[in-house]
């Protein structure tokens, strides 16, 4: 396999990986709180790095989704005692533990050697190294069979709690009255999204991982706000935004996650300024017609007095 269909295929994968639970975090209103994991990841990261040597680790990236998940669970349980309010519990957790995994990269823990830029952005381009080869057969980058391993636990998540996840994000309450854990199950999910955000993390890094959850699923929320049509959009989007910024990065010479990145912020906004548009074309015309009734309504009137 080529280095330059090596760098397409894991630029897609990753975006479809991250894509998928995206549509859920968007409906649910979870952004932040996965923005919060996103940095909580990597002081677990760091430290499950310098354990094991190996970004592609699966004792790694289980450790560092374990050490996301505190974030979910730390601002429940801030939440729940009331001492404060709205997004207040994420504002304190995620930044001291994403300071702590800055602190830890700077010092080069146990000889961790993590470039800081590659932390924050990540580089897709050297993410294709090393290459997996079997019987002398390059078959692609082992970062991107760890990336579809992820994709397939994500999907197959998805699709078997389909219509738990569709419950318990439309109407948790009633949910609950039908004997729902929900709970547990958004714990599972997001657990499962912590492991996407450390699996992600060497290809998109602390920062943009973020922009691959939430704007397709977002961009794809303003076109339909069916569920299934949602999910198929979400796909698309993703699959074109990794597209096209892998070859805006080859044409700038550029990160390829931050191409995507910023592709994908210009698509949310050319879809929202035509959703916009197309909306005040309708209301115009619904403006019009009710205008022409009222119009036409007395002159009915004095032919039926005639």
């Amino acid at each position: 396999m080529s280095y330059v269909i090596g760098v397409i295929l894991l630029a897609v994968i990753t975006s479809l990986a991250c894509a998928l639970p995206g549509v859920f975090v968007v409906l649910r209103k979870n952004s932040m709180i996965v923005d919060g994991i996103s940095h909580a990841v990597l002081p677990g990261i760091i430290v499950g790095f310098a354990l094991t040597q190996d970004l592609n680790s699966p004792i790694l990236i289980l450790g560092a989704a374990l050490a996301g998940l505190l974030v979910v669970l730390g601002n429940e349980w801030l939440s729940d005692t009331g001492l404060l309010a709205g997004d207040a519990p994420q504002g304190l957790i995620f930044p001291a533990l994403f300071a702590a995994g800055i602190i830890l990269v700077s010092m080069d823990l146990q000889h961790a050697h993590i470039d800081t830029n590659a932390v924050l952005v990540g580089d897709l381009n050297l993410a294709v190294f090393p290459a997996l080869i079997v019987n002398g057969v390059n078959i692609g980058p082992e970062y991107l069979y760890v990336m579809l391993a992820v994709l397939a636990v994500n999907a197959a998540f998805i699709a078997v709690f389909y219509t738990r996840l569709k419950l318990t994000t439309f109407d948790r309450q009633f949910a609950n009255v039908l004997g729902m854990r929900t709970r547990l199950l958004n714990t599972a999910f997001m657990f499962l999204v912590s492991m996407t955000v450390v699996a992600a993390f060497k290809a998109v890094g602390a920062i943009l991982v973020i922009s691959l959850l939430v704007v397709p699923a977002a961009t794809a929320q303003l076109i339909s706000k069916r569920l299934s049509v949602m999910m198929a959009l979400t796909a698309v989007f993703a699959v074109a935004g990794a597209l096209a910024g892998f070859w805006i990065a080859y044409v700038l010479n550029t990160g390829t996650s931050a191409a995507m990145a910023v592709f994908y912020g210009a698509m949310f906004v050319t879809v929202a300024l035509t959703a916009k548009i197309a909306t005040h074309i309708r209301r115009n015309r619904r403006s019009s017609k009710s205008t022409a009734a009222a119009i036409s309504a007395p002159n009915v009137g004095a032919v039926a007095g005639e």
